[in-house]
């Protein structure tokens, strides 16, 4: 049983909840449990979307830092690479992800945000990566996913002030794709994901996969990662349904399960 972050399921939308009061501060526990109810959400077939959340306050504040200034040097090199698998969690999820961001996300948590498909905001949120503040850097993705997701130029200019972006401006950039009210940033998550929830699965792992796998990769190299996820989408029961559906009804029409 995990202690500060748990999975919580409804309706074939898992909900990771992060809940350490008062800033959900990523101790070294709280980074293990993240993958572990992040890995129990990939095994579930009852799970078709997740949504990462903090809860009404805060998403979450960043590691740990008294627990990290602890440790030896020379322990860190395995911490970091640890700390960068617990964070990138959320993207080895091969289901659409979506991150609900009230209040601070940063550090640690602006890297989970950044793991997920989509991201989700209140107009009171405020999300950076301060650790030049501190005399180091991003240690759990920052430094690549956001470049990947604002372009080098934006990531360098948040990640060498380490300042915060407020809920606007993270908007404008690409940061996050949406901005509600706070009381409303579930419930926009929930909406998001709940369109996901009688989808083709096998399809979204393979889009997933595709996206994903073609940006580390040449263009020629990335066509053929996505011509080989399209050719054995054609051998499943939900490929097979779709494409009779739509020859017999036309489009929109199929019902999908899963498989």
């Amino acid at each position: 049983m995990t202690e500060f972050v748990k999975l919580e399921v409804d309706g074939g939308v898992g909900t990771i909840r992060l809940d350490r009061p008062p800033m959900n501060a990523f101790s070294r526990q709280v980074q293990e449990e993240l993958k572990e109810c992040a890995e129990e959400a990939t095994r579930r077939a009852d799970v078709r979307a997740v949504i990462v959340y903090g809860g009404e306050k805060v998403f979450a504040a960043g590691a740990d830092v008294k627990q990290m200034a602890a440790m030896p040097p020379a322990e860190m090199s395995a911490v970091a690479r640890r700390l960068n698998a617990c964070f990138g969690s959320m993207s080895e999820i091969p289901k659409p992800t979506v991150a609900a961001i009230t209040g601070y996300a940063l550090g640690g948590g602006m890297e989970v945000a950044l793991s997920c498909d989509r991201r989700i905001c209140g107009d009171n949120a405020r999300l950076g990566q301060p650790e030049i503040l501190l005399g180091v850097i991003p240690g759990g993705g920052g430094t690549q996913r956001l470049a990947r997701l604002v372009g080098p130029s934006r990531a360098k200019d948040l990640i060498y002030t380490g300042r915060m972006v407020k809920a606007d401006e993270a908007l404008a950039i690409g940061l996050v794709d949406e901005v509600v009210a706070p009381d409303d940033v579930y419930a926009a998550a929930r909406r998001w994901a709940e369109q996901f929830v009688d989808g083709p699965a096998a399809a979204l792992a393979a889009a997933k996969r595709a996206i994903d796998g073609g940006l580390d990769v040449d263009l020629r190299t990335g066509l053929d990662i996505e011509a080989d996820a399209f050719a054995a989408l054609f051998a499943t029961e939900d490929g097979r349904t779709g494409l009779t559906s739509f020859v017999e009804n036309g489009p929109g029409k199929a019902k999908f399960v899963g498989r």
